[in-house]
Parts: structure tokens; sequence; C-alpha cells
């Protein structure tokens, strides 16, 4: 029995709506009215129970852009103008080809009852030997089909026969099997579109689906490899990997039958199938620059496997899942600490690569060699950069104010007040000069330490560790220390010194003025704030007067 997809109200008006636009044409052109299907991924997820509102639509005989222009005529001079209301269709915008971001063919997108749109028509490639940019031409419903990237991805959808075509005659089959398999040979595809790498690795990881053993083997293949490196942008790259990463929080947390049905981002199956292929070095680098060895990868599975375990911590009294759980809940508030970590986790075999000192004209502002691999492999924005240089610059402070916890009394005895105070000034100025994101640097140590134990026991003593730890921090009050007012400002100093020209000397007073504020965290009195830094004025370069 073929399958069958039962629209919804949306769905079945923008069918109605695009048939009787091709019926108008079909009465007033001399050429045939237009088949139209709807394609892709929008089939591959209804047939998956999902609903996308994002749908591509094929035209067999004309251009996306000149069957929109003919629905907009249709609903201004056909019988559309006493069917639909005025304005029901968007703007039409024209999306010109732009091979380097994936765009082979011009596209036309528009918003129609709150769906958005492209249309396209059916197109066939050829492609040359050293670009990825193919020729493209008119062509078939089975040509459309086998040149997609895989074979559930090239279901088609008839408006006119509501029926689903499976033109590679794999699709349907390749969605019961649940593997990802290219239509055409797998060595020649992704020779052709070395991208198709990533985008298997990401519809694998997305839909829970295995990848066909043939297109593994073709995947690892090093002239494949290479013209990954040689005929994909690094910013396209850089995209492919966020699909793989964004949005994984929702999917770690909503633990339904929907969420099971529908499945999203698994960046550990996506990690997992980038380490098992041997892709790191071809993804995770700067291809520009030399480094003194390669990035120990050996127990990179260990790092992202950990950060899987704790972001989805089980539901369990064992001691080993009540450590998971207060990770989590201590640094991993939402779903952008969750892309930060998960993004963070993919440099975890960088760390131990000493930071790289770059000449002043350098373009390049990274502090250390996976802040490049950041920059310059995946093409990340400039905060990720910081947050991974700050990561592998704070990852030794890290452990050694961990281990000056681990390595004392209890700090909050009643006994221990003084230490107490102390202890409580030390971690806050660490935290605030680690800054807003210090709980993805903490993450950052944690997996590059878990990844490093010597047996699962030694990896369980350390996760232990960090728990107790940050729930310290948090009995001191210190996870939001980053956010905290400071009581003292710039100015009260330079008037408590006779209006001294403020200058280097301030830093370590508002410093002075914080330590004192994080010993004395119920006081609300700014003058004993600067009483103290008067009263360490030599430290500052001031002498008695």
């Amino acid at each position: 029995m073929k399958p069958l997809i039962s629209l919804n109200k949306q769905e079945s008006k923008l069918r109605d709506l695009l048939l009787q636009t091709a019926e108008y044409v079909g009465k007033t052109r001399s050429s045939k009215a237009p088949e139209l299907r709807f394609t892709g991924g929008w089939v591959r997820d209804k047939l998956l129970g999902s609903t996308s509102h994002d749908i591509d639509i094929s035209i067999d005989n004309m251009t996306g852009f000149g069957f929109a222009n003919l629905i907009k005529e249709y609903l201004e001079r056909g019988e559309g103008r006493l069917k639909y209301e005025p304005n029901i269709l968007g703007g039409l915008a024209k999306i010109e080809a732009n091979p380097e971001k994936s765009k082979h063919l011009e596209t036309v997108t528009t918003h129609v009852f709150g769906l958005d749109v492209d249309l396209v028509n059916l197109r066939k490639e050829t492609y040359s030997e050293t670009s990825r940019n193919p020729t493209m031409e008119f062509g078939t419903p089975e040509e459309d089909a086998m040149r997609r990237d895989a074979t559930v991805n090239a279901l088609f959808y008839n408006l006119s026969s509501t029926a689903v075509e499976d033109f590679t005659g794999r699709g349907l089959q390749d969605m019961e099997l649940k593997v990802i398999k290219t239509p055409l040979p797998a060595l020649q595809t992704f020779k052709d579109d070395p991208l198709r790498v990533l985008r298997a690795v990401r519809f694998a990881s997305r839909l829970g689906y295995d990848i066909d053993a043939n297109d593994k083997k073709a995947m690892r293949d090093e002239t494949i490899k290479e013209a990954l490196r040689v005929k994909i942008s690094r910013e396209r790259i850089g995209t492919e990997i966020i699909k793989m990463l964004k949005g994984a929080y929702l999917n770690s947390v909503m633990r339904t039958a929907i969420a099971e049905l529908c499945p999203g981002p698994d960046p550990r199956c996506a990690l997992g199938l980038i380490d098992d292929l041997g892709l790191y070095q071809t993804i995770f680098t700067d291809p520009t620059v030399s480094v003194p060895s390669s990035p120990d990868q050996s127990t990179w599975a260990v790092a992202f496997g950990t950060l899987h375990g704790i972001l989805r911590s089980p539901d369990s009294t064992a001691q080993t899942a009540k450590t998971l759980q207060t990770i989590n809940k201590l640094l991993v508030r939402d779903e952008s600490d969750c892309f930060l970590a998960w993004t963070l986790v993919c440099f975890v075999p960088w760390a131990e690569l000493l930071p790289q000192t770059l000449s002043k004209a350098s373009s390049k502002k990274s502090a250390s060699y996976a802040g490049l691999a950041a920059r310059e492999g995946i093409k990340a924005d400039n905060k990720i950069c910081k947050i991974v240089d700050d990561a592998v610059t704070y990852r030794h402070e890290v452990l050694s104010l961990r281990d000056s916890m681990l390595n004392s009394e209890p700090l909050l005895s009643s006994r221990k007040r003084k230490a107490a105070a102390v202890g409580r000034e030390v971690h806050g100025m660490a935290i605030r000069a680690w800054g807003v994101h210090w709980r993805t640097i903490v993450m950052f140590s944690l997996l590059w330490e878990v990844s490093k134990a010597t047996s699962e026991e030694h990896r369980g003593i350390l996760l232990a560790q960090y728990a107790t730890w940050v729930e310290h921090l948090q009995a001191l009050g210190l996870l939001d220390v980053d956010k905290l007012k400071q009581l003292v400002d710039g100015n009260q100093i330079s008037q408590a010194f006779g209006g001294v020209k403020k200058g280097p000397w301030m830093k370590k007073a508002m410093d002075i003025a914080m330590e004192w504020q994080l010993r004395s965290p119920e006081a609300t009195d700014p003058k004993l704030g600067l009483q103290e830094v008067v009263d360490r004025k030599k430290e500052l370069g001031f002498g008695e007067h």
C-alpha cells in the first residue's frame, strides 16, 4: 500500500491556490498547465508525522519566479480576486543563484497562509572536476530526484494526484530501514558536492538514522576529505555544524512520545559520526596555519559522550545520576548554555596545545590554536571564538580553584567563617574575571579533564568533584557573581584620594573594593569599601600623605 499524506488546513488552502493558478495558466497561456509538487524535507517530515512550515514547491515547465508572478496575476486579475482576500500573498523575494551558499538555482520565496514557500523549477545538474558548482538545466522529476543528497529527501507529493512519488525507487524503503543513502553512487555524489558529506551526517543524527555502509566508505575516502577542504567554503561547513548542534536543549528535555516521533538535533550522534568517519581535522582546524602537533582526538568521544550524559541526566536516585543532575542544574541554565557547551566540546582536542602569539599585523584575533580552529575552521563568530580562547586560557585556573576547595576543610563551618570569607573572595574574583560565560568555561575544563581520566572510576570521581565544587559556589552565593553590581565606583575612589586623575591604578583599586564586597556580602555602605581601598593605598602606588 502506498503511503498517504493528510494535509492540514493551511496546506490544503495552499494546494488549492497552486492548482487553481496552474489551471489559470493552462487557460490563458499557450503552454500546458504546470505540474506541481511539494518536495524534499516537507514530504519526509509529513511521512514521519511531523509538520513543517517550510514548503519547497517544484514546477515542471517554468521557473519559480515565472510561476510566482502568475500566482500574483491570478490573485489580481483572475478568478482568484473573487475567491481570496486581498494581499494573502506576501512579497515575492527572488533569491539569485549563489553556489557558495548552496543556492545553485534562483528561487522565489514568499509567505502565504502562514507558510514559508519556496518555488523552483525541476532541474538536473552537471558537475566539473574542479568545482562543486554545477551547470543547471531544466530536468524531469526523475532527474531532479536523482540529483538530491539523500533518497529520503528525494520524495515528492504530487498536488494533482495527491500521491507520494519515489522516483529514486529507494526513498520509501530507506525511510523504512532508517538509512541515509545517496540516490547515485556515493563516491561520485560526494566528489561532485562534498558538502553532502556533512548533510548526510546532519540528517542521520537528526532523524536517528544510520548512514549506508557504502556511503560511509566513500565519506572516509581521502580524496573526498580533500575535496571537502578545497571545494567547500568554511562558512558553509560552519553552517552545517551549527545546524547539527543548535536546538539540542529542547530535544534533551522533552522526553515525550512526540519528541520520539519528531526527533531533533542529536549532537552526540553527529560528533560521533564525524569522529568515526575521520573528519575531525577536515572540519575543526584552521587550514591556513601549521601547528606544532596534531590535536589529540583519541579521547574526544569521551568528552562529548560525557556532555550528552550531563545534558540528559536521568531521573534517578543513583549517585552517578545525582552527580550529573547537579552539574546540569548549576552549569546549564538554558538553550544558549547548551549550544555553547556543544560548540566548545568540539575543541577539547585542542586544549593542550599551548596558546600562540600572533603578530600585531595579523587579522586573526585569537589567542589559542583552539580559537583559530573555531575562527578559521568553521568561521565561528567573535563571541564563540572569545569563549573558546577563554576556556583554554582559564582551564588551569579552574582546576586550581576546584582543587583548593577540595583540599581544604569545609569552608562554611561556623568555626571557619574567616576562611569562608577568603574562599568567597578568591572564587568570586576568579568568576568575575572569567565573565558571563564562566559556566561554559568550567564545563570545558570538566570535559577536557574527564576525557583524560585513566578509568571509568576516575571519571566518576572527577564528575563528583566538579559537582561538589559548583554546589559549594552555590552555597557561597556566587553563581551570579559575574552580574554583581559594585558598591564602590571609580568616582568615589578618585574623590577619596583628593580628586586624583584616574589611571592604570584604578583597576587595582576597583578590585580591592570588590574583594572587600565579596568578603562582606551583607554590607551596603560603600564607605567601608572606600576605607579598605585607602588603607591599602601603598598597593596602588600612593605613599603616605
